[in-house]
């Protein structure tokens, strides 16, 4: 189905020269003065070659027929990431570059989208937010204020963040998965 390339968004599926390729950013830009154009970096699918391409933004752009479904993750192995749709039960394996820097926050059970063009899996859409235990950081210094001086933590899965001076060791926290930012202390 042809669109055009100014509503192109990441995560979007392009065909392009009979190839698929899955949106990494996608950025207009309008300059004062010229054509305003559309700025896409992309995976190529088949082997992970990144791309990036100018299209003016009113041009048209082959946006390939992807379904999303439900998928609960259950493990890894050398062969890559494997999922199991929650209707129909089928399992599906999904490439190590697919995933990509999503790896650290997959968690057993944990729900997400997968895109699939045919059975071929394109892309992965995580929860927006993971909870993770704090496994590393400094001490909690007395009479320091809840200020916005953040301090270096390591979580569970490895990732390392900044969280506020009253997070100690062992607390559970919630953080983005699209960044690993902190957001609050988990409720549990």
């Amino acid at each position: 189905m042809k669109v055009i390339a100014s509503s192109i968004r990441k995560g979007n599926v392009i065909e392009q020269d009979g190839k698929l390729y899955v949106v990494l950013t996608a950025e207009n830009i309008h300059p004062g003065k010229g054509t305003p154009v559309s700025q896409i970096e992309m995976r190529r699918i088949s082997d992970g070659v990144k791309i990036s391409e100018r299209y003016k933004t009113t041009d048209q752009v082959e946006k390939a027929t992807i379904e999303d479904h439900n998928y609960n993750y259950l493990y890894e192995d050398a062969d890559g990431f494997h999922f199991m749709n929650t209707e129909s039960y089928d399992q599906v394996q999904v490439p190590k570059d697919v995933v990509g820097t999503a790896a650290p926050y997959l968690q057993e059970n944990m729900q997400v989208k997968l895109s699939l063009h045919g059975v071929l899996p394109v892309a992965i859409q995580m929860p927006q937010r993971a909870t993770l235990e704090v496994v590393e950081t400094e001490p909690v210094t007395k009479g320091q204020t809840a200020s916005s001086s953040y301090k270096p933590a390591i979580l569970s899965n490895g990732v390392r963040t900044a969280v506020p001076p009253h997070i100690g060791t062992g607390t559970r926290i919630v953080v983005m998965t699209e960044d690993g930012s902190y957001v609050e202390r988990a409720k549990d």
